[in-house]
């Protein structure tokens, strides 16, 4: 089968033999999302070698849980061990472990089949199609955020980043929020944010005025630099969310999170089951989001694209 890897550090197209599931389900891929985590493991980040991908829909085509053969589904991209605490709890998301799927020691959604634990498969409902459903990784991680953040509804929130993520963090809380800001350097980027009516988009050289201003601060720039920015819109005792991840060493100023006494958390996988009901609901839109599609053979051509300024979602088709 073709696959989309990283080998030797390198991006390539190869054809590998198909997984064999052992005790797992066979998922033959229909689609794969690029994300930024994609680009940054061809540029270094996490040492990754193997086919890369975590965004898909696909079809079960062999499972020892009968139930699910044939059915369309997406799936949670950790698999744990299934004996720590952590696993017993039905939350491997933290499993000391784990694998993930197109990022740590298992193989990912770039090709032509995949295999996941039973588990972690969950069936997409009728109303969801398959554009939608290659969104649930990222909504998840979106919306996930308010597993971590009891949100008041008058809090004053700002996202930093008008990519994908940051206009999913939108999205997903602006009705628990009476107003999100989000702030970027796209203007096309910011009115897809801004449709939604209490979304108010800033680009980022007409932030004056803002600074100190605000309770909740997300990062989901993927760029260094908004660390310092998300940091300079924080009012004292605020809290900074951080999603982003990227390849490279942070530098910040220690001294500015204590001396505000800044609470940081970092927020990385949300659960799938609320972001499957948030789109079977239409309480999201996400298709908007999609800039262009290629077929699995463009995949080089397809991550190229994909690293381009201004670019949004770009998928993957077998």
């Amino acid at each position: 089968m073709k696959a989309l890897r990283i080998s030797s550090g390198q991006l390539r197209l190869d054809e590998i033999d198909r997984p064999d599931a052992g005790n797992e389900s066979l998922v033959r891929v229909i689609k794969s999302g690029i994300c930024n985590t994609d680009l940054e493991i061809a540029r270094g980040y996490a040492g990754f070698e193997g086919t890369i991908g975590h965004e898909f829909v696909g079809i079960v085509e062999n499972s020892d849980d009968t139930e699910l053969i044939g059915k369309r589904v997406v799936g949670e991209i950790n698999a744990g061990c299934g004996k720590c605490a952590l696993c017993r709890q039905g939350d491997p998301r933290h499993c000391a472990n784990r694998t993930v799927l197109g990022i740590h020691g298992r193989d990912g959604a770039h090709a032509e089949f995949l295999t996941l634990p039973n588990q972690n498969l969950l069936p997409v409902p009728t109303s969801v199609s398959d554009i939608e459903a290659v969104f649930v990784e990222p909504l998840a991680a979106a919306y996930g955020i308010c597993e971590q953040v009891s949100f008041d509804p008058d809090a004053r929130v700002a996202i930093v980043g008008d990519g994908k993520l940051g206009i999913l963090c939108a999205r997903s809380l602006s009705p628990l929020i009476n107003g999100v800001t989000i702030i970027g350097k796209h203007r096309e980027k910011l009115r897809l944010a801004a449709k939604y009516g209490n979304v108010t988009a800033v680009l980022l050289n007409e932030i004056d005025g803002l600074s100190r201003n605000f309770d909740i601060v997300i990062e989901a720039s993927g760029s260094e630099s908004g660390f310092a920015t998300a940091l300079d819109l924080l009012k004292p005792r605020g809290m900074l969310i951080l999603k982003s991840t990227f390849h490279g060493a942070l530098q910040w100023e220690s001294s500015r999170v204590v001396v505000d006494e800044i609470t940081i958390k970092g927020s990385r996988c949300g659960r799938f089951d609320p972001a499957l009901k948030l789109l079977a609901d239409g309480n999201v839109e996400v298709e908007d989001l999609v800039s262009e599609e290629f077929c699995l053979e463009e995949g080089i051509s397809a991550m190229h694209r994909a690293s381009q300024s201004g670019v949004l979602k770009v998928l993957l088709n077998n």
